[in-house]
């Protein structure tokens, strides 16, 4: 369930605004599907979540005016109970990262504010639309996934999907040792938002080097979840994926 943390904050006027032109742009009609979608019901993994009804793509477009806002005012907002503000924070540091693309000890400090924060970094569309930008890129730049191995052995469910996530952007650059290991280390993982994202990121190893992939699946196929090996066999031939999936019974 979801708890806030920072509300005893002082919003600043800046802070006012950016919520106000969130709030102008939601859709209310939209909030019970994305209730429903992101699982918001009790005992689900998004138990308490709260939505306005804003898409990504207006959420983005606002927020990116406010990448240069004190990372205080950042904390407000991602510590709020509302799905969307929490977004808004993320994509602003998502913002903010790529314009300090030369400027490794300004990138340094939003990916340490980003870790400190992981609590709030609670669905997987949160994880997936930050993680490999705020993470993957400093890791890929600095030439360590060191904090990826770090998060992956944590005990908090969305810390493992930063980690495996994150290195998508590893794998942009060619770059699989990473999340073949990884994924290696999550394939007993109980949850199937691990399952997909392990799955989704072999695939796109997969898409880069196939002959990586089948071996990784050669190896462990048997041994995987069927939705990881579902999403990672997806853009393979048909014949191939009836290969594995038939090893797979």
């Amino acid at each position: 369930m979801f708890t806030e943390k920072n509300n005893f904050m002082p919003m600043s006027e800046n802070l006012k605004r950016w919520q106000c032109e969130l709030r102008s742009d939601a859709d209310k009609a939209k909030i019970g599907v994305l209730s429903s979608f992101f699982k918001t019901g009790k005992g689900e993994y998004g138990e308490g979540d709260i939505f306005i009804g804003l898409s990504v793509p207006k959420n983005r477009a606002v927020s990116k005016k406010y990448s240069e806002i004190p990372l205080d005012d950042i904390a407000v907002m991602l510590s709020s109970p509302i799905h969307e503000f929490r977004l808004a924070a993320l994509l602003a540091l998502v913002e903010r990262q790529r314009k300090l693309r030369t400027d490794c000890a300004g990138r340094k400090i939003i990916v340490d504010f980003y870790l400190a924060h992981t609590a709030f970094i609670n669905n997987w569309d949160l994880v997936d639309l930050s993680a490999p930008t705020i993470i993957g890129d400093y890791m890929a730049d600095i030439g360590s996934a060191d904090i990826a191995f770090s998060l992956v052995n944590s005990k908090s469910m969305w810390e493992q999907r930063i980690a495996i996530v994150s290195t998508l952007a590893l794998i942009r650059r060619g770059d699989f040792a990473a999340t073949l290991r990884i994924a290696e280390d999550l394939l007993s993982h109980p949850h199937d938002l691990i399952h997909k994202s392990t799955g989704w990121m072999l695939r796109e190893v997969g898409k880069r080097d196939e002959a990586v992939l089948r071996v990784f699946l050669d190896k462990h196929c048997t041994s995987m979840p069927r939705t990881a090996l579902r999403y990672a066999i997806e853009r393979l031939d048909n014949e191939i994926r009836r290969y594995y999936m038939t090893l797979k019974r």
